[in-house]
């Protein structure tokens, strides 16, 4: 196991550490684990640019580590909806592109020709937006602002669900 692969790994214990966090009666509980979720994003840009410049990419690491990514948004999604500090119709429309996006990711991976759909700058923007618009959240910046930045997130997320979708669409038809 590489490098990249155990950073991936350390993102999946990040998880439960944050509904933990999160959930605790700790002051300051909601800022604590924003600053795990911080740590997770530092992950994965970490294993990201590791992999690349060592040519250290596996094919385990490609399946992965997009899974820990949408595993972790997910959770703070469902986190963040059920103490109400987002809307249900957020969690609602990117929960729902998340889940495509795995299933249609495992799809395309046991399909005969073991094809990943590679993550693309729509996917890293709207993923970006999710981390500023979390952390303003969480520092309680302001309700308007907050519900702008998740506004801009949840657009950058469809545009992101679109771009995906079209590739999908896409190494489909070239397979056939």
């Amino acid at each position: 196991m590489n490098i990249p692969n155990i950073l991936t790994m350390v993102r999946f214990c990040l998880i439960p550490l944050f509904i933990i966090v999160f959930y605790s009666p700790i002051d300051h509980n909601v800022l604590y684990s924003t600053l795990i979720f911080a740590l997770a994003g530092v992950t994965d840009v970490l294993d990201g640019h590791i992999a690349r410049s060592y040519n250290m990419v596996t094919r385990w690491g490609i399946v992965l580590d997009p899974l820990a990514d949408k595993l972790m948004e997910i959770t703070v999604l469902v986190c963040f909806t059920s103490a109400n500090y987002l809307p249900l119709w957020v969690i609602i429309v990117i929960g729902i592109k998340e889940i495509c996006m795995i299933f249609g990711a495992i799809f395309l991976y046991y399909s005969e020709e073991k094809t990943v759909v590679p993550s693309n700058i729509y996917g890293k923007i709207a993923t970006f937006s999710f981390y500023i618009a979390i952390f303003a959240i969480a520092i309680n910046l302001n309700k308007t602002v907050n519900f702008i930045l998740i506004g801009i997130t949840v657009i950058l997320t469809i545009i992101a669900f679109i771009n995906y979708f079209i590739a999908f669409r896409e190494i489909r038809k070239e397979s056939k």
